[in-house]
């Protein structure tokens, strides 16, 4: 049997599509507008006002140069779940309001779940929210949206890289395929934004979400594209003082907005050489859970992912049971936005996995900070976890 390894000083913590480290570069420019530079942004008669909306607007173009967007076209938002929700709700209540007789909202079955609820929300307000299927691959067939665009549209939203297995859609090809239908296009970045290079004035993207905490930086902050020509309207889902272009109100939180920058600006100078780096580690993962593991399963698309993701089902252990086994090691069956749920994962659900074969699946997330050191104790931990799981009586194999 495989030997367990020592355990670490310290959690290994290989999740990093559930959130990431807050970049200790990113903290020290934040720091300041918590105890120093605490003015309102909103407030331009006095020069702390203006001192915080400066650096707003400084965050606001380094988030734009990362997405491949103007500066105007940025709107600061709490996160990507409340972006998702102005641009599909929004999008399709304004389209309403001027008398588009067009109802269908189109979204695909692996959309991370505020999509797909905030979709299915419309259905109340007589709106036609309309399911695509996927591939095995993850990946969602352009013929299949074509046909579902026969319908007259208003909406398609699809995520550019899936929360669950790391699997990159074509962004611009289907981007493209809406656009030809007269159709709105709206993406989830959250998480590709850092990840891979963005473009989203180049690819005729109309609306697309961001969020802070999956590349680098903190929490409770994210955004929303809005493309400005052809020009985009959205309708606001509260009311308030009118801040960011009318579009969401509220006071901006400077120091959140200043980390989010920052963290788009490190991403754009770093990402091409991280990919690299966590691609070698990934690799390197999977090689030794493939010689430890036989039978191991990588599921959705390996060479159309982010460098970072692995999601694999074992062929002998539960997820939980693996878990368990490994307290020290930090990885999760599924969107972090479902945990509550014990269900199998939706997702793999529709990349046509059983109940069964979900149930036996990790998602493994590595990242900046994950080291050499982290991936050799990942390896030999879960391979003794499950060579302990399968020489368990069946009783207790669970």
């Amino acid at each position: 049997m495989t030997e367990a390894p020592p355990r670490p000083n310290q959690p290994v913590y290989l999740d990093n599509q559930a959130t990431t480290r807050c970049d200790p570069r990113v903290v020290q420019v934040m720091l300041p507008y918590f105890s120093e530079e605490y003015g309102n942004p909103h407030s331009a008669e006095h020069v702390m006002g203006r001192k915080a909306e400066a650096a707003v607007e400084t965050a606001r173009a380094q988030v734009a140069a990362l997405i491949g967007a103007e500066v105007r076209e940025v709107i600061f938002t709490s996160g990507a779940t409340e972006s998702n929700n102005i641009a599909i709700k929004g999008a399709a209540r304004f389209a309403a309001s001027m008398g588009d007789p067009r109802r269908r909202v189109i979204t695909v079955a692996t959309e991370h779940k505020c999509v797909l609820e905030a979709a299915a929300d419309l259905a109340a307000e007589g709106f036609e929210p309309v399911v695509l299927p996927v591939r095995p691959d993850g990946l969602l067939d352009p013929e299949v949206l074509r046909e579902a665009l026969a319908v007259p549209t208003l909406l398609v939203s699809v995520m550019a890289v899936n929360n669950e297995t790391g699997v990159i859609q074509d962004i611009p090809g289907l981007a493209a395929i809406a656009k030809a239908a007269g159709a709105l296009f709206h993406t989830d970045v959250a998480q590709a934004t850092g990840k891979i290079p963005l473009d989203l004035t180049g690819w005729k993207v109309d609306l697309a979400s961001v969020s802070g905490h999956k590349l680098y930086g903190p929490k409770g902050v994210g955004a929303l594209f809005v493309r400005r020509r052809p020009r985009v309207r959205v309708a606001a889902l509260f009311s308030g003082g009118g801040q960011e272009r009318g579009l969401r109100s509220g006071t901006l939180p400077a120091m959140l907005i200043v980390g989010l920058g920052e963290a788009c600006r490190l991403a754009a100078a770093e990402m091409a050489a991280e990919a690299e780096r966590v691609g070698q580690l990934r690799l390197g993962l999977l090689e030794r859970l493939r010689r430890d593991i036989p039978g191991i399963q990588v599921n959705g698309s390996f060479e159309t992912r982010i460098s970072g993701n692995l999601n694999v089902t074992f062929p002998g252990a539960t997820a939980t049971a693996l878990m368990e086994a490994v307290p020290d090691l930090c990885v999760s069956t599924g969107s972090a936005c479902s945990s509550a749920e014990v269900e199998p994962s939706y997702v793999l659900r529709a990349l046509g996995l059983s109940d069964q074969e979900a149930a036996r699946t990790l998602r493994i997330g590595i990242g900046r900070f994950t080291s050499p050191a982290d991936i050799d104790y990942a390896a030999a931990a879960l391979s003794a976890a499950h060579a302990a799981c399968e020489a368990a009586p069946p009783d207790i194999k669970a």
